[in-house]
């Protein structure tokens, strides 16, 4: 059973390093910034009895992620770590801008050096959830939750794969492309069909849909239909060919494309941007669909997505069913810093910076793992 399970059914309080799997040069001071090193050796040296307290804060509205992870790194690889107070939120809290979400006392050379690994993986992980639970919410807005593929494969380096899939599951996506991305919290990956799939069935819809239907008959038919940008006739074929066992259809037409629907009703030009996955494009394949009695297939769209689009074809009431989304959902607009604030629990912090209890914070316990 994954630790996930475990956390989920209160047998245990974090998850540690069995979920992680953190990189051992870490405890070398590898991936530390150099001056933290030289700042570990120095305090050794000269002096090594004093406690600091270090608080972490970001400064937005944000969907906290990456705390077990920080506690697990702090478990893992500080010097002495059984001699550390931590105090922190839990992934998934709502939090508010400078508001303090995890502190850590106890002296600086045992876990001072890991300072900026702990804001990096607070900054990402809590950006990615953030930016995911805005756009569920975006995806709701119309008053029927529609769901979010996290398709964010392709726009990232595949090691940050399971724990980006991690934070977009606590943003709310529990939809997500590779199995990596579900490697931290239980699920496997989902998906139908790439473009590559009906290319090498030299653009016939048809014929590549049947292969998969063979090669997955337990999967649920989704077809991609905007291969040859002609997404109405694409969809109409399958739908036709295959009828109850087509699910959905998915449009993924290219924000530098207009799909041929529009040159074959050009009275429709002239009052909206027709390039790429647009309103008026998804109207005219549900009625298609709807015309011919195929109710029952569903719209997955795709590409290009944002907050701020979704919002747009919500509030137009759009047919969209499900919403795939990738790079949107990886930038990074959130940074976190750790200060030091106390020394021997008296006030001592750089100009503008002070130590800020925060009552939300919960005891951390040391397991040992």
């Amino acid at each position: 059973m994954k630790e996930f399970e475990l956390k989920q059914q209160g047998e245990i309080k974090r998850l540690t390093n069995k979920t992680f799997k953190f990189d051992e040069r870490i405890k070398d001071g590898w991936f530390s910034a150099v001056y933290f090193l030289k700042t570990k050796k120095i305090v050794e040296e000269h002096l090594a009895n004093n406690v600091i307290t270090m608080q972490f804060f970001q400064k937005k509205d944000a969907v906290l992620c990456g705390t077990d992870e920080a506690i697990a790194l702090l478990h893992t690889f500080a010097d002495n770590p059984e001699d550390l107070e931590i105090y922190s939120l839990q992934d998934g809290d709502k939090v508010s801008p400078y508001e303090s979400v995890l502190t850590v006392t106890g002296r600086y050379q045992d876990f001072g050096f890991l300072e900026g690994i702990v804001d990096g993986i607070l900054g990402r992980r809590t950006s990615v959830a953030t930016n995911v639970y805005e756009v569920v919410n975006a995806a709701g807005v119309s008053g029927k939750q529609k769901p979010v593929i996290f398709m964010g494969d392709r726009d990232d380096h595949y090691t940050q794969q399971a724990g980006d899939g991690y934070a977009a599951y606590i943003g709310g996506s529990t939809a997500q492309a590779t199995h990596a991305m579900n490697e931290w919290w239980g699920k496997q990956g989902i998906g139908t069909m790439p473009h590559a799939l009906v290319q090498i069935f030299k653009g016939d819809i048809v014929k590549a849909t049947l292969a998969y239907k063979e090669t997955f008959p337990d999967d649920e038919l989704i077809a991609l239909v905007d291969y040859n940008n002609d997404v109405i006739t694409d969809s109409l074929k399958v739908a036709r060919e295959f009828k109850d066992e087509l699910k959905g259809v998915r449009v993924d037409t290219s924000k530098n494309m207009v799909d041929k629907y529009f040159f074959r009703n050009q009275h429709l030009m002239g009052s909206f941007d027709p390039r790429g996955v647009n309103p008026q494009l998804i109207f005219a394949l549900r009625k298609a669909l709807d015309d011919e009695g195929f109710n029952h297939v569903k719209i997955v769209a795709s590409g290009g997505f944002t907050e701020e689009k979704i919002k747009r074809f919500e509030s137009l009431h759009v047919p969209i069913d499900m919403y795939g989304v990738g790079s949107n959902l990886l930038k990074m607009k959130i940074g976190f810093t750790g200060d030091n604030v106390l020394l021997n629990n008296e006030h001592e912090a750089k100009q503008g910076r002070k130590f800020s209890p925060n009552p939300r914070l919960e005891k951390v316990d040391y397991t040992g793992e």
